[in-house]
């Protein structure tokens, strides 16, 4: 008994709703058409259905006029029933129902979801640094991925491997911002590391953008390959200076050596005043002297040495330099 009325009620639902067919999913790309079929409805007028949405555009379910109205712009109706969207936008995103009578009598509804998307172009890494220091934080880049929709999220990556932020030696600040007239996003990503002592000279950066909708391959930026400096010890490097003291008489001649470790192989660069000599690579770190002599007047100043990674090995390294007062 309870089963025939079981069944009773669901010939009064479908004697009510006709035939039903499930929701679909649909993703369509902004700025294309898309064109939405009203299942059961004959092909030709004359024709009984009915278009109804909620979108980004409506308060509420706004039905559409199969003789045509202000919306023809937007979405409109065409002879075999379906509805018509001449160019999809974000303000499209919503449920689109149809419901359609066939000459037998027969009803059957039609349910669509609309999500709308746009891929950007490749991620790039604005700002890439060309050198680390190990041991201490340092900013990488900042990928940038622009014009898409949905949002998206960006991943960083060492040597092909993930890499997560863990607040230690890893540092990821994210920020999303939306156009206010266009609605779509733009999507950055900070990088900040703390190369171990140790690790490779040169390891490899990379990011990538993953698109919200549809789900689709990753998009890849340009890699990045900066140097890594390790700073060499206080301890381990000494400036010499003879004669002993530096004390020397007007026109007399100091010789100063600088002592570093043989390895790793690095480079000695010479300051004068804080100031590279002429002819001397960039100088990026420097190594403070613990002697100070003034020879003449107008020769003083502190000396100081800086360490520079070099791939060849090499042995013990003993740099000397005589100038003349």
């Amino acid at each position: 008994m309870a089963a025939g009325a079981a069944a009773g009620a669901w010939v009064l639902v479908l004697s009510l709703w006709g035939a039903v067919v499930g929701s679909q999913n649909i993703t369509a790309r902004i700025g294309e058409p898309l064109v939405l079929n009203c299942k059961g409805a004959p092909k030709k007028p004359p024709q009984q259905l009915e278009w109804k949405l909620n979108t980004g555009r409506t308060e509420a379910w706004k039905v559409l006029s199969t003789q045509g109205d202000s919306w023809d712009s937007v979405a409109r109706i065409l002879p075999n029933g379906s509805l018509l969207l001449p160019a999809v936008g974000i303000q499209d995103e919503g449920t689109f129902r149809c419901r359609a009578m066939s000459r037998k009598g027969k009803e059957t509804k039609s349910n669509y979801q609309v999500q709308v998307y746009k891929i950007p172009g490749k991620p790039e890494i604005v700002d890439p640094a060309s050198e680390l220091t190990a041991g201490i934080p340092n900013k990488v880049g900042t990928c940038v991925s622009e014009g898409g929709y949905p949002a998206g999220t960006l991943s960083w990556h060492l040597d092909g491997k993930p890499l997560i932020s863990d607040g230690k030696g890893v540092s990821v600040k994210e920020e999303t911002r939306r156009h206010p007239e266009t609605g779509l996003f733009t999507v950055q990503s900070e990088l900040m590391v703390t190369p171990a002592l140790g690790q490779a000279p040169r390891p490899t950066f990379s990011c990538s953008f993953s698109p919200g909708l549809p789900r689709r391959r990753a998009l890849h930026a340009a890699s990045i390959q900066p140097s890594v400096w390790e700073p060499v010890p206080l301890e381990k490097v000494q400036l010499v200076v003879e004669p002993e003291g530096g004390a020397v008489a007007p026109g007399g001649t100091v010789t100063l050596t600088c002592e570093a470790p043989a390895q790793p192989p690095l480079q000695i660069h010479w300051l004068k005043d804080k100031q590279v000599r002429r002819g001397q690579p960039q100088v990026r770190g420097w190594i403070r002297s613990e002697k100070q002599r003034q020879t003449h007047p107008k020769t003083h100043g502190w000396g100081y040495g800086q360490r520079e990674r070099k791939r060849r090995p090499q042995k013990t390294r003993r740099r000397r330099r005589s100038t003349q007062s």
